[in-house]
């Protein structure tokens, strides 16, 4: 049987922060949640085994990511189903500045993207994004330093073309 409340408690505590990882690494919120939805699936059908983990969250993480990563290689053949069929809009729109935060965060690389979701969405420390990603703390550190420099030219860019 398994452990249900113990589930439910990981669930809550993990959900928008996984969510959210995930949409800044997809830059669209539906396939985000789609991701996500799915990777607590395999963690529930797993959850005797996860449970035990040192961090099941960071399971998680890695099984959405690459949820994720296997959606977008269909993504051609679902543009072209959509041009010719057309797509209706169900999701409000984001604000303005979260477009243009997800914008200049998909012109990053991989790398810088992902400590900076790590990091600053998540709020994890230097040391544990560099445990998740197997990189050096002075990567990663030398990543954040680069994406943030990154990201701060590429909205001045976009600010200075709205004025």
């Amino acid at each position: 049987m398994p452990d249900v409340d113990g589930f439910d408690e990981f669930y809550r505590g993990s959900r928008q922060r996984l969510l959210g990882f995930v949409y800044v690494l997809t830059g669209n919120l539906a396939e985000a949640q789609d991701a996500v939805q799915e990777a607590y699936i395999r963690a529930w059908q797993r959850w005797s085994t996860v449970s035990r983990y040192d961090d099941p969250e960071a399971w998680l993480r890695v099984v959405a990511s690459r949820i994720a990563v296997s959606r977008w290689r269909s993504l051609r053949s679902r543009a072209r189903a959509y041009l010719r069929h057309g797509a209706e809009e169900s999701i409000p729109a984001p604000s303005t500045d979260t477009v243009e935060v997800v914008a200049a965060l998909r012109r990053l690389p991989e790398e810088q993207r992902v400590a900076i979701a790590l990091y600053y969405l998540l709020g994890m420390p230097v040391a544990e994004v560099a445990r998740e990603t197997d990189a050096p703390v002075g990567t990663v550190k030398a990543r954040l330093s680069r994406g943030r420099a990154a990201l701060a030219g590429l909205l001045a860019v976009s600010d200075l073309e709205e004025a």
